[in-house]
């Protein structure tokens, strides 16, 4: 994607969703790689704008002035978040060209095409080979991708080089931390607690190789075997439940 050469774009930030099938705005609409994005005006062609005076205003005014038609951007990054959307994983500079619609906190523009992504580590899948699909449908907008981590952009790819070695080097790194949690927290040890089905819960004492010595309140020790024992992640304990309860 190519902006006219007489044209000299305004740069503006926001947010995107983004998922397998690719980069949508927040309002569900698509953005195509190499193909710039064009304002539609839904209201125009209602009629209505939803609590606000009766306008309509031709197709080829976009956008207008007095409408709110227009593809958004904020000023500033800080506008971004101030506006709420610091929730979302993607967000970056995009340019803003056509006819642009100036207000306090940012823009409306008639065309608009990313300049550059910014990926939180949330939204960065687990697996290294999902990781590269995913990608790939952004690296097809041939724009800079950085990832944010502890308030530092790093590089991850170029438009002009593609992947950037330090980016991965991160990429690989934080997958295998994560990996070597998740098998942290997959071995059960002395001190977890063991939820027990029916009767309360418990703390580990004692591991073996197939058993697993657990105390229930006071004085009660039972002695459970390790493959009857379940993980459960979302409230970050072990249970068990007992034939009898």
């Amino acid at each position: 994607m190519t902006i006219p050469d007489y044209i000299s774009p305004v740069v503006g930030h926001r947010v995107w969703q983004w998922d397998a099938l690719g980069l949508k705005s927040l309002n569900g609409e698509v953005w195509v790689p190499g193909r710039r994005l064009s304002a539609l005006c839904r209201a125009a062609a209602r009629g209505f704008i939803s609590g606000l005076p009766r306008f309509t205003h031709d197709s080829e005014q976009l956008p207008h002035p007095s409408c709110t038609c227009g593809v958004y951007a904020a000023k500033t990054l800080e506008r971004l978040w101030g506006c709420g959307y610091s929730r979302f994983g993607v967000y970056g500079e995009v340019y803003l060209w056509g006819t642009v619609v100036e207000h306090e906190r940012g823009w409306r523009a008639q065309y608009a095409y990313p300049k550059s992504f910014v990926l939180g580590p949330s939204v960065l899948p687990f697996s290294l080979s999902t990781i590269d699909a995913r990608l790939k449908t952004l690296t097809a907008f041939g724009t800079d991708i950085l990832i944010l981590h502890d308030h530092e952009l790093i590089p991850l790819w170029k438009k002009e080089s593609g992947y950037d070695a330090t980016g991965l080097d991160y990429l690989i790194a934080n997958r295998e931390t994560y990996y070597v949690s998740r098998l942290h927290d997959s071995t059960i040890k002395p001190g977890d607690r063991v939820a027990i089905l029916g009767r309360g819960i418990g703390v580990v004492k004692e591991t073996a190789s197939k058993e697993v010595v657990v105390v229930l309140g006071n004085t009660a020790r039972l002695r459970i075997a390790r493959q009857e024992i379940t993980r459960d992640h979302q409230n970050n304990r072990w249970e068990w439940n007992p034939p009898s309860a």
